[in-house]
Parts: C-alpha cells; structure tokens; sequence
C-alpha cells in the first residue's frame, strides 16, 4: 500500500514541479481557500496557540494572523514540491544568505558549527547554503514512515550537496566526523517538543513553561562545535534572507541550557516581530505547566 501510494503521488508531485512557480502559487492560494474554510485543517489548533501566546491580541487579531498563517503553510507546500526540479540559479536567487562571512570566519578558526534553525519562515530551501561553504554539510531530520517517501525527502533536501542524516544518528555520524578533523555544518531544527520523560530542562517559550530539546546543546558542548542562530525572514512571497546569528562559539563556557535560552529568545523576537510565519499549526506548546 505504502508503495502503491507512492507511485500514485510521485507522477503528480513532479509534474506539478515543473510548473513556473508564478502559476504554483495560483495552485496555494485555492488549495489556502480549501484548507482554511472548506476542510478547517487543524485550524482550531492554530488559533489555540495564537490565543495562548498572544492572549492581549482580538480576536480579529488572531484570524488575521491566522489566515496568514495558512496562506504561507500552503506557498510552503508548493515550495517543497517546487524543490524537486527547481535550479540551483533560481533557488540561489529566492533564498539568500546575507552573511556568508560569518561561518568563514568560523571555519578559518578550525571550529565545525551546529546550525540551530527555528521552524520559522522557511527552512526547505536552506540547504543551498552547501554549494556556498567549504564545510562539509548535514541536515538532521526525522525519518518517515513511508520508505519511499522517506527516500524521496532525502534525495530533495541532498539535491544541492550535503548530507541528511536521521535524527537518531547524527550524535554518532558527527563524532566520527570529528575524529577525522572533516569540519562539518549541520543545519538542526532545535524548537522541536520533546517526549514529555525525555527532556532534562523547562524554561519559558513565549511566556509558556513547557519541555525544551536540549540535545543541539548538548552536542556542541560534547564536540566544542560552535552555534549559530538560522535567522530566515520572508522578504516577500517566494522569496527569503537568511542571516547568521553568533550563539556560543566556545560553547563549554557557557552554563547548562544557556545556549538553548538564547536560542529560544531569536526564535520569540522573530515570531513577536511577524507572527504569521511560525508553524502554528505544531502542538508546541502541548506539555506546558
């Protein structure tokens, strides 16, 4: 079954990529309309969470971010599909790294770097960043249940080099990488929500207590890899700039958990800036006190 749905969906899927994106956000903008106010997906969750975070907003606060919100899930949608032919030219142009000179620095210093990345804007097309570093590149992710498309995920985020790893082997893959002085970036999406008897610390993400994933900390201390914040703005539909934050870059200076605060804080400032672009649609906030 989980072939045959794979063999029904791939055609689509690619055929809808080659598509001008021009015309595929025609497509996200009715597939919004279906999402929104025909199907409601998961969108009482969303306005649960908006409401929890922001409770000094109206309600016609909260719809607006909303509908905004579902607008930029579904131009991520066609995006990621977008991704399965889309050139290296065009990704270039419509995902732009401000502040190359940052992580060269880094690498000048002999310091591998953990790329800590909030589920914020867009983060499908960051792995560009591979064709404009020396570093040898990762990206963390979590395996799908479906193999095929399990294999098809990772054949889409490795189209422009680096490497995607499972999320329960990247500890071991990066260690061995260390040991053979390779200088590696891993791109680690760090606001996720830990299994509510698996996490060692809780602090306050947008004024919520609730469980927070440790493990990007953790790591960087264990093999003194530098962090750095992943700051990606939406400049304007199909088009994004990222910028390189400094975190720690001798990070066992740093106390238990500090690094993961100071994370925490770039991903609250860019969501209190310009709501709309957080995964809303994510039960973050599920296990809060």
């Amino acid at each position: 079954m989980q072939r045959l749905l794979y063999l029904l969906l791939y055609p689509i899927m690619w055929l809808t990529s080659i598509l001008p994106l021009r015309i595929l956000y025609i497509k996200s903008t009715i597939l919004f309309f279906i999402v929104y106010y025909i199907v409601g997906y998961r969108k009482k969750v969303v306005k649960n969470n908006l409401n929890l975070v922001f409770p000094e907003k109206s309600s016609a606060e909260i719809n607006s971010i909303a509908k905004k919100f579902f607008q930029h899930l579904c131009d991520i949608i066609f995006e990621t599909i977008k991704s399965l032919t889309i050139s290296e030219k065009e990704i270039k142009k419509r995902f732009v790294y401000k502040n190359l000179e940052v992580i060269e620095e880094l690498y000048k210093k002999d310091k591998s770097i953990l790329l800590m990345c909030g589920h914020y804007a867009s983060w499908e097309w960051s792995g560009i960043l591979m064709k404009q570093t020396k570093y040898k590149g990762f990206g963390v992710y979590k395996k799908l249940d479906n193999p095929y498309f399990d294999k098809l995920v990772r054949k889409i985020r490795e189209r422009f080099g680096g490497n995607i790893i499972n999320n329960k082997q990247i500890v071991k893959t990066l260690y061995k990488e260390f040991k053979k002085n390779n200088k590696t970036i891993s791109l680690i999406l760090s606001d996720q929500t830990p299994k509510p008897w698996a996490y060692k610390d809780r602090q306050l993400f947008m004024g919520i207590d609730v469980p927070v994933f440790t493990g990007t900390e953790e790591m960087a201390k264990m093999l003194d890899f530098a962090t750095v914040y992943l700051k990606v703005e939406k400049v304007k539909r199909g088009y994004y700039e990222a910028t390189f934050v400094p975190l720690a870059e001798n990070p066992k200076e740093y106390k238990d958990y500090e690094i993961t605060r100071m994370f925490l804080t770039q991903v609250e400032n860019q969501i209190k800036n310009n709501p709309p672009y957080y995964l809303w649609s994510h039960k973050r906030w599920k296990h809060r006190n």
